[in-house]
């Protein structure tokens, strides 16, 4: 698999990353070893992981394979920090105590020393950006995590924090993280220009349109599908209206004329985009290990026409 710069810092990542948003709940742990196999076999080595994923589930099944599956230097982290947990509810903060808990405490579930990459998982209400900026610089410096990035903070709060730590020469930003593909391209109008601008990396999430470029919702919602489990069925409902179906539609064409699957060529529209890393997901290991070894580049054409589709 191919291996992409993270801006321009010295981190490198896989073209693909593995997404765990399902792990410990739709997806168990058998299934997420599976995933995690096929994956470091196939090359990649960056792994998205959250605290909000099934409130620290997928945090302990990473933590579980790295003891007994893989080693922890195969792997390259990008952890989100600021969610936590008060009995049954999960609170989020972006300030210095909600980042220090959150990070302490799923450290302790991944059972290791460190992140790769810590993204604070958005701005709150109330919290300054000044306050943000210092505890990541503190999170570097302490070793919890070696580099620092931001998702879902608008371009300009995302440029104070990174000037706010270069004015005070501290460690800055190395990557932005959003959502991102045929069906969501927002982050093309401000946050790439300023990625481009500051030299920042761009973990693009949701690669696959949360999964319904695959074509797998063009006729129905399959019974074992995200469509239709009850923890993110209204995640995938959006990407199922109108609009989104002609963008489906288009994909499935192209696939067709090609010779290949709509997520092949999901992926390789995504993959020619100024991205460090293209996160991706599956419920099995069998949907993985199909789509790691489909994924080529696009005709120029192709690509061209689905920017204009979509």
């Amino acid at each position: 698999m191919e291996l992409r710069y993270v801006g321009r810092s010295g981190l490198t990542v896989s073209a693909l990353g593995l997404g765990t948003l399902t792990w410990g709940r739709d997806t168990d742990a058998e299934e997420a070893r599976g995933q995690l196999r096929a994956f470091v076999d196939a090359g990649g080595n960056f792994v998205d992981i959250s605290p909000g994923f099934g409130a620290g589930a997928a945090e302990r099944v990473l933590g579980e394979l790295m003891a007994t599956d893989v080693q922890r230097s195969d792997l390259v982290i990008c952890g989100r920090g600021g969610f936590i947990q008060r009995g049954e509810t999960q609170l989020y903060g972006s300030g210095r105590g909600p980042l220090f808990e959150s990070v302490t405490r799923s450290l302790q579930r991944l059972g290791t020393d460190y992140f790769d990459v810590l993204i604070v998982g958005g701005p709150d209400a109330v919290t300054d950006d000044e306050e943000t900026a210092c505890a990541l610089a503190s999170l570097v410096s302490s070793g919890a995590t070696r580099y620092i990035g931001l998702a879902d903070y608008p371009a300009w709060r995302s440029a104070r924090i990174y000037q706010i730590l270069r004015e005070r020469k501290l460690p800055i930003l190395t990557a932005l993280e959003g959502e991102y593909s045929l069906l969501a391209r927002g982050a093309e109008t401000e946050l790439f220009p300023m990625a481009s601008a500051l030299d920042l990396g761009f973990f693009a999430t949701s690669a696959l349109g949360r999964g319904v470029l695959t074509g797998k919702y063009r006729h129905s919602i399959p019974p074992t599908s995200r469509a239709a489990s009850e923890h993110l069925a209204s995640f995938v409902d959006p990407y199922l209206e109108e609009h989104p179906r002609r963008i489906v539609e288009a994909v499935a064409k192209a696939a067709d004329g090609l010779g290949r699957t709509p997520t092949d060529v999901a992926l390789g529209w995504i993959l020619s985009k100024p991205i460090s890393a293209a996160i991706i997901g599956a419920r099995t290991a069998s949907q993985l290990v199909a789509t790691l070894a489909a994924v080529e580049d696009l005709p120029e054409l192709v690509v061209q026409a689905l920017d204009d589709v979509s």
